[in-house]
């Protein structure tokens, strides 16, 4: 989205953006929403082998209009996949194993909310009747890196993040990645290294919708597709 010559990443960017994270050889799992779209757009030479707590593992993209659809094959968004050679498929229960066991490298959420120490809520909203806990407890505590993928702001354009999470917690000090449609940040000891930003927008401008204080860096540099 364009705005007074400012641009705002939309959610094929982002999960580009994300996609550029994951290392050569990386077994990943991919949450519901922006970064379900991560496994389109991995670098060309890069191998990623996915994970879903479904019961799925070394799957493809998502499929398109053109390709074959079958109920067989869905991630745990219930999103059709693209099959390929040794994919495979198991117990629930097996595929928690493997997150708990500390066998997922990386893993991308979504989030309703991000603390500056990495505190991730992105289960339940207060005053609505239902949540969706889903595997993300379980991932936030197993995978070796969590990276979250969201906008910056929520609909009533509210900092989502905070200095202190207000809605229930799905894991602490778990985060390592931010990345947001203006911003990628990273959780650091010393608190949110502003690392990039989108085209157009300045330093002070990024602070002013984030209500955790932000560490400007000595060379901002632009996000790069």
């Amino acid at each position: 989205m364009e705005t007074n010559n400012k641009s705002r990443l939309d959610r094929e960017a982002i999960a580009m953006r994300v996609a550029q994270e994951l290392p050569d050889g990386a077994c990943v799992n991919l949450g519901i929403g922006i970064p379900s779209l991560v496994s389109q757009y991995v670098p060309e030479g890069r191998s990623v082998t996915y994970q879903s707590e479904n019961g799925v593992l070394n799957y493809g993209p998502l499929t398109t209009e053109s390709d074959i659809q079958d109920p067989d094959y869905i991630n745990a968004g219930g999103q059709f996949l693209v099959p390929i050679p040794g994919m495979s498929f198991f117990h629930l229960a097996d595929s928690f194993v493997m997150i708990r066991g500390g066998h997922i490298d990386v893993t991308v959420l979504g989030a309703f909310q991000v603390s500056e120490k990495g505190d991730i809520a992105n289960w339940r909203i207060p005053g609505r009747i239902t949540g969706n806990i889903g595997g993300a407890m379980d991932l936030v505590a197993g995978a070796k890196k969590v990276i979250v993928a969201m906008e910056h702001v929520d609909k009533d354009q509210n900092p989502k993040i905070l200095r202190t999470c207000t809605y229930p917690l799905t894991g602490q000090k778990c985060v390592s990645l931010i990345i947001t449609d203006l911003a990628v940040i990273e959780v650091t000891h010393e608190g949110l290294l502003l690392k990039e930003i989108a085209p157009g927008w300045t330093f002070d401008e990024l602070q002013n919708l984030t209500d955790a204080r932000l560490i400007k860096p000595h060379g901002l540099q632009v996000i790069s597709l």
